[in-house]
Protein backbone atom coordinates (compact mmCIF):
# COMPACT_ATOMS: atom_id res chain seq x y z
CA UNK A 1 0.00 0.00 0.00
CA UNK A 2 1.02 3.82 -0.73
CA UNK A 3 1.08 6.24 1.92
CA UNK A 4 2.03 8.97 -0.97
CA UNK A 5 -1.97 9.93 0.59
CA UNK A 6 -1.32 9.94 4.13
CA UNK A 7 -3.00 12.70 4.62
CA UNK A 8 -6.43 11.60 3.89
CA UNK A 9 -6.29 8.27 5.19
CA UNK A 10 -8.25 7.17 8.46
CA UNK A 11 -5.98 7.73 11.12
CA UNK A 12 -5.75 4.53 12.59
CA UNK A 13 -5.54 2.83 9.49
CA UNK A 14 -2.46 5.07 8.42
CA UNK A 15 -1.00 4.62 12.14
CA UNK A 16 -1.60 0.33 11.87
CA UNK A 17 0.01 0.34 8.52
CA UNK A 18 2.87 2.61 9.43
CA UNK A 19 4.11 0.29 12.25
CA UNK A 20 4.03 -2.67 10.38
CA UNK A 21 5.54 -1.30 7.13
CA UNK A 22 8.54 0.42 9.82
CA UNK A 23 8.36 -3.36 11.81
CA UNK A 24 8.53 -5.49 8.69
CA UNK A 25 10.55 -3.78 6.02
CA UNK A 26 12.07 -0.06 7.34
CA UNK A 27 13.14 -0.60 10.50
CA UNK A 28 12.91 3.10 11.26
CA UNK A 29 10.49 5.99 10.08
CA UNK A 30 13.73 7.53 8.71
CA UNK A 31 13.78 4.45 6.20
CA UNK A 32 10.05 4.63 5.09
CA UNK A 33 9.44 8.33 4.96
CA UNK A 34 12.31 8.39 2.42
CA UNK A 35 11.39 5.54 0.53
CA UNK A 36 7.75 6.91 0.14
CA UNK A 37 9.12 10.69 -0.27
CA UNK A 38 7.18 11.38 2.47
CA UNK A 39 7.75 14.81 4.50
CA UNK A 40 8.47 13.21 8.29
CA UNK A 41 7.31 15.78 9.94
CA UNK A 42 3.67 16.11 8.18
CA UNK A 43 3.16 12.23 8.98
CA UNK A 44 3.90 13.06 12.35
CA UNK A 45 1.56 15.78 12.64
CA UNK A 46 -0.87 14.02 11.06
CA UNK A 47 -0.79 10.90 13.29
CA UNK A 48 -0.34 13.29 16.19
CA UNK A 49 -4.04 15.31 15.41
CA UNK A 50 -5.29 11.86 16.31
CA UNK A 51 -3.59 11.25 19.30
CA UNK A 52 -0.20 8.62 18.41
CA UNK A 53 3.29 10.00 19.17
CA UNK A 54 5.76 8.45 17.78
CA UNK A 55 8.34 6.99 20.11
CA UNK A 56 11.85 6.44 18.69
CA UNK A 57 13.19 4.36 21.46
CA UNK A 58 10.49 1.40 20.44
CA UNK A 59 10.20 2.52 16.58
CA UNK A 60 6.40 3.23 16.87
CA UNK A 61 3.17 5.32 16.64
CA UNK A 62 1.39 4.78 20.24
Amino acid sequence: MKLTNFETMDPVMLMSIVNMKIRDEFGDLDGLVKYYEIDKAQLIARLASAGFDYLPEAKQFR
